[in-house]
């Protein structure tokens, strides 16, 4: 895809660029100068606030569990007693 430097030195790419890149308003991607006049354009991952983390585990469980519970889960897990693709029931 051809694109044309404006006036002002600014680039557009076209929705057929930024669609598949999942890039939009605002995001952000960095662009190298590597020799024989290339470039190379990379997305810069998305962050998100640490917030939005917060209970993102909450509905995965039909209630707290003790310490206790959680270390024979991971005991049973580790020597192999536990599938991993098995659903939870």
């Amino acid at each position: 895809m051809r694109l044309k430097v404006s006036d002002d030195g600014r680039i557009v790419l076209n929705r057929d660029v930024l669609e598949p890149l999942g890039l939009g308003p605002g995001d952000e991607v960095d662009v190298d100068v590597m020799p024989r006049h290339r470039t190379s354009l990379h997305v810069v991952a998305k962050t998100r606030p640490i917030e939005s983390l917060f209970g993102m585990f909450s509905h995965k469980a039909d209630r707290p569990h003790t310490l206790e519970e959680i270390k024979e889960a991971i005991a049973a897990g580790y020597a192999g007693e536990i599938d991993p693709d098995e659903p939870k029931s």
